[in-house]
């Protein structure tokens, strides 16, 4: 059954349009820096928040009634599918994502849980036999049940731990099928909420333990996609392993993973770990560990994960500045973790959204690349740190120095002088791309 038989396949329409269901600024085929702009971008849709979120939060009931909620069991599962890809073919994205509870319930047994993962997924490969859109990365919900109240992987529970693994080694051999890109790990309770009864340490050592495992059992069965940490640093836990880019790395480096793992970089949670988006990108970015991304935003009056669409353009021009200079986002793509609005309850609000935040996108990279072309960036950070380029900086950077002569130096030479930062000029230079690289 149609789902959506009121839209038609998305189009490009230019910023003129006033088609609520047409791109302003994202042009699959535009070539932007010598590639395509959807294969820059590369767009995906996230199961969870577009097909299986009703609008329920903590102080209220479900919102959104969609044509697939009659159904339930297997059937809503089922009914799921057939909408989720009549919704990939009119937005014309390429890649979606998903946890296993997502497309298949879980049964009331482990193997029932795995014969409903089997039905579902091969329902699914049917389907992308003949959709142009392909799996950016599946993972395993290892958080929602109780059976994980104290984790997963780093549960006190052996039982759990084993049950675990077992969801893993599920959902790596369902992203072999379905040739998924990558396979990501979020530790939505591998956390701790006090230290009181927590021994950190070996809960880590588990985590590692596991990851290792993983990897073994992905090489066994020839699946080759990349493997991804998603950090956050709280909620559900008040404090988790995963906190940051720059926490997940030191925990890579611990556990000898960082030749296996790279990072998915949600927007969201960078803001609750005191960050901006574009930090924990460049932070990934300069250590070579940007798998990822996650697109979306928090609301800046709330402390909590709201997972907005994005349309902050400032931040998307940013974060695609950063993408560019990495070269491209690799096998990666831009996930859409984001949910409509509890009152944006109607069910084509899921394709304005959308288009909302790729057209945001669209301009991000436009500008990004602007700024990049003009080397905008670069003049001012040359200019910064011109001090290095001669004379005793040349000699810091080189390692042709010591404290001893940089003393002599610094008697010699004490009465220093600074340069402005000039932070608001760089804005403004910000706005001024931003306001013209679309202007007629």
């Amino acid at each position: 059954m149609a789902h959506f038989e009121n839209v038609n396949n998305i189009k490009f329409e230019g910023a003129g349009s006033t088609n609520p269901l047409a791109f302003k600024f994202y042009n699959p085929d535009e070539v932007v820096g010598g590639k395509r702009m959807e294969d820059i971008l590369r767009f995906g849709v996230a199961y969870w928040h577009t097909f299986v979120a009703d609008g329920t939060d903590p102080f209220g009931a479900a919102t959104m009634n969609r044509t697939w909620d009659r159904f339930s069991g297997m059937d809503l599962a089922k009914a799921r599918v057939e909408a989720a890809f009549e919704f990939f073919e009119k937005l014309g994205v390429p890649f979606f994502c998903f946890h296993d509870v997502d497309v298949a319930p879980e049964g009331d047994t482990l193997r029932e849980t795995y014969k409903n993962i089997d039905e579902i997924t091969g329902m699914i490969k049917d389907y992308m036999s003949t959709s142009k859109t392909k799996l950016l990365w599946n993972t395993a919900n290892m958080f929602s049940n109780q059976r994980y109240v104290h984790g997963a992987a780093t549960s006190c529970n052996a039982d759990v731990f084993a049950y675990s693994a077992a969801k893993v080694k599920k959902g790596l051999e369902v992203a072999k099928d379905l040739g998924a890109e990558n396979y990501v790990f979020w530790g939505g309770r591998e956390g701790y909420e006090t230290l009181l009864n927590t021994d950190m340490k070996f809960e880590q050592d588990n985590l590692g333990r596991f990851f290792h495992m993983a990897v073994d059992y992905a090489k066994e069965i020839g699946y080759d996609g990349q493997f991804l940490i998603e950090p956050k640093p709280k909620e559900p836990t008040s404090h988790q392993y995963d906190f940051d880019v720059a926490t997940g790395l030191a925990f890579l480096h611990a556990y000898d993973l960082t030749n296996d793992f790279k990072f998915n970089i949600e927007a969201n949670h960078a803001t609750l770990a005191g960050h901006t988006f574009e930090h924990e990108i460049r932070t990934a970015r300069m250590h070579g560990m940007l798998g990822s991304l996650d697109a979306n935003q928090g609301h800046p009056l709330l402390g909590w994960d709201t997972d907005e669409f994005p349309t902050d353009l400032y931040a998307t021009t940013l974060a695609m500045y950063e993408v560019l200079k990495n070269g491209g986002i690799g096998k990666g793509g831009l996930n859409f973790d984001s949910k409509v609005r509890r009152g944006s309850f109607e069910q084509n609000d899921l394709f304005h959204a959308h288009i909302a935040g790729m057209d945001s996108f669209a301009v991000g990279l436009k500008v990004a690349q602007r700024l990049i072309d003009d080397k905008v960036f670069e003049n001012i950070i040359e200019k910064r740190y011109a001090s290095y380029n001669e004379g005793i900086g040349k000699k810091i950077v080189t390692g042709a120095t010591n404290f001893k002569e940089l003393e002599a130096y610094a008697l010699e030479n004490d009465q220093i002088t600074n340069q402005s930062g000039q932070l608001e000029i760089i804005k403004a230079t910000i706005n001024q791309y931003l306001l013209t690289t679309f202007a007629k």
